[in-house]
Formats: structure tokens, sequence, C-alpha cells
């Protein structure tokens, strides 16, 4: 008799050890993209806002190149191609080598991520029906960073299988980001920057399916290929996804070490998690909020009333919606000690939106408008509201976790392989 499968069963424990230290830089840089989001609301709603103003506006760069941008178009477009680039390492290597090659593992976070993407964006369009309609898939993104700083304060205790589907989630989630950005968001596409851009992508693709590793030839290639894509209309966060695909995952021997993908992810995720992402969120999060009179003219406004629906409602709804589908067509059980109280948790996890959703809520309505200001206050109103449910869900279950945690930590041939990965 075939054994049903189950649905957030631990996998091997190479992958899980990966995924706890990609967690640990990840939590770090969710402290970070905190504090830089704490100091721009506090700086633009202060008597000096108009300095903070004039810092996001500061143009710099060369205009010979149409890159005399200002420093807050240079952290959305620039700084988040890294974001985006080690995003699409981590797809690559999870579809090629994780343990998302497996289609049975990988179907659970995929279909939760289509749940999560869909139904945010049904939540949004009813509010909005005959207005905004173009703000639509603000709510549908996860912040993995700021979910995992989250995570880092209230389920410490977290089954690795969980903190796997967490990040896995997330990860795919940002692939949907991805094409919904390139697709819906490029409103006057310039073909000829847009094939030359094909002539670096290649010549970057030849040198890293040949193993080349040298800074000085590689960059170069990158900031061609960025500058290029800009230049087409095309949001440059698409370059860094299309030179993350471009690298190899496996090594060229075949061996079981890590390959270049995994190699250059390890270099850059300390700049996108502790870097890039934080003086993003600096730079997008400042909005004057005006007191009550303007947060209640924030809070009545559909687009808000929208975003906030899809991340605090609509976003838990789609993931535990199509990961219940997911389990009933494929006859799958949950696995031993998890209920589906677990998979709400996390669910509400996913509806911390905020990198990306601030970056969609500025490429929908740009930037410095009225609009602008208010899908900041809703995309950190509906996350803070998310973070909270999800904690009072979490910590009502952080017995329990302690227990499974602790039963994942037994090595009792001290072989430094916890026995239930060998079991």
């Amino acid at each position: 008799m075939t054994q049903a499968p189950h649905l957030f069963s631990r996998g091997s424990w190479a992958e899980a050890r990966r995924i706890a230290d990609v967690l640990r830089k990840e939590t770090i840089g969710g402290a970070l993209l905190l504090l830089g989001t704490v100091i721009a609301l506090v700086w633009a709603n202060s008597p000096w806002s108009d300095r903070y103003d004039a810092l996001v506006a500061y143009k710099i760069g060369p205009s010979a190149l149409h890159l005399d941008l200002s420093l807050g178009t240079w952290a959305a477009d620039g700084l988040l191609a890294i974001f985006f680039f080690v995003a699409g390492l981590e797809l690559k290597r999870e579809f090629v080598a994780g343990d998302l090659r497996d289609p049975r593992r990988a179907a659970v976070p995929v279909a939760a991520a289509i749940g999560g993407v869909i139904v945010p964006a049904l939540c949004y369009v009813v509010l909005n029906l005959g207005g905004a309609l173009k703000g639509w898939a603000i709510p549908t993104a996860t912040d993995i960073a700021f979910a995992l700083a989250v995570l880092a304060v209230i389920g410490r205790f977290l089954p690795s299988a969980l903190r796997t589907f967490l990040l896995t989630l997330a990860v795919v989630d940002d692939l949907f980001a991805i094409l919904i950005i390139a697709i819906f968001y490029t409103a006057q596409l310039s073909v000829l920057p847009l094939l030359a851009a094909l002539v670096p992508l290649g010549l970057f693709t030849v040198l890293v399916q040949r193993r080349v590793r040298s800074w000085w030839l590689l960059l170069p290639l990158a900031f061609a290929a960025w500058t290029l894509v800009h230049a087409s209309g095309v949001h440059a966060t698409v370059a860094g996804v299309l030179l993350g695909f471009a690298v190899p995952v496996l090594r060229r021997d075949g061996g079981d070490g890590p390959g270049l993908a995994e190699h250059l992810e390890h270099r850059f995720r300390p700049l996108s998690a502790g870097v890039a992402v934080p003086i993003f969120a600096f730079f997008a999060a400042g909005v004057t909020i005006g007191g009550f009179d303007g947060l209640t003219s924030a809070l009545t406004d559909p687009i808000a009333l929208g975003i906030m629906a899809g991340l605090i409602v609509g976003k838990p709804i789609g993931i535990v919606l199509a990961t219940w589908l997911t389990a009933r067509f494929t006859r799958a059980q949950i696995d031993t000690g998890l209920t589906w109280i677990d998979v709400t948790g996390l669910a509400m996890l996913g509806g911390i939106g905020f990198t990306v959703s601030l970056l969609i809520g500025e490429l929908a309505f740009g930037t410095g408008s009225e609009s602008d200001d208010h899908v900041k206050v809703a995309v950190l109103l509906g996350s803070l509201a998310a973070a909270l449910m999800a904690t009072v869900i979490l910590r009502m279950r952080n017995r329990t976790y302690r227990q499974l945690y602790e039963a994942e930590r037994v090595d009792r041939n001290r072989d430094d392989i916890p026995d239930v990965y060998q079991s």
C-alpha cells in the first residue's frame, strides 16, 4: 500500500543546515530594515521633514547615460537589483539542486504562493471597483526579512519544516512579484536598449557558465545589463533576476560541494539583507502622516483599505486555502505534531508585505503623490497588524514547537547530523 505524502515533512539535513544559515542572515537584515523604517518615519514626521524630502530627491549620477537619478530612485532601481539578484540565485538553486527539485515537495509552497497572490489581489479589486485598480498587486508580496525578524522574536523554536516552508513560500512569492513588475508595470518599452541588454547579459552568462569569478569582469557586464534594462523602460530590478538565473548551480566537476550560485549567494546575501533592503526602506517608508486627520484620511481611502484587506485577510486565506486544496487533492497528511493552526500562523506572517509592496506602490502611483503616501501608511499598518496576529497564533503553540525543536537536535551517535534526518 502506498504511503500518503506528508505536508511539511523534513527535508534533507544539508538543505536544513543551509536554510538555517540563510535565516540567520535574513533575520539580521530584518532588524536593520525595521531600524531604517523607524528612522525614516520619525524623520519624515519631525520639524526637519523637509531635509528628509530633499535627501530623497537629491539627484546624483552621470546625466550622459540618463542616470542622473534621485537617491530614492537609486535605492529602488539600483539597490533592489541586488536583492532580486539574490532572489534569482535562490530561486534557481531551489529548483535545480534544492528540495524543490522534487515536484511533490514543490507543489505545496508553489500552490500557497499562487493562492497568496490571487486572493489578496481580489480583495483589493473588490474594494476599488471603478477606482484605482492599478494598485492590485501591492498586497501580493511577502517580505521575508521583515517576517523573519518577527519570527526571531516570537518563534525561535519553530520546527525546521515550517521555517523551510516560510522561506520557500517567500522565494516563490518573489518570482511572481518579478513577473508582475515586468509584465504589468512597464509603462513604455524601448526595444533597442532591451535588445542591447542581451549583449552584456550573454557575455555574463558565458563567463559564469565557465565558472569565472573575477569581479572586474562580471561587475561591469552586470552594470551594463542593468543600465540598458533601465533605459528600456522595464524596471531595472528585472536585470538582477536575469543575472541571477544565468549563474550555474551545479559544480562543473559534478561534486557535492557548493556551486557558483551558492558561492555568489553567500557573498551577496549579507549585502542584500544588511545594506540594500534597509537603505531602500529608509528612502521608501518616510511618509508624513499628518497627525490624526492625516491618518484618518489615509485609512478611509479605498486604496489603503484594499491593501490592508489584502495583507490581513487575503494573504492568509489564500495561503491556507491553496495549501488545504493541495492536501485534499493529493491526499497528503499534515506531518506529526503539526496542525492547521500552524499553517494559519505562517500564513499570517505571509501578510507582512513591505519591501516589494512599497516598490510596486511607487510603480503604480508614482513617488510623492497622495496615493503613494496612503499606500505607505496601508502597507505599514497592514504589515504590523499581520505581525501581531501571527504573534498571537504562534505564541499559543510555542510549547509544542519547543518539543519538536528539541527532538530535531538529538544526536545520539554524535556524528553532527540529528537523528531525525537519518531515520
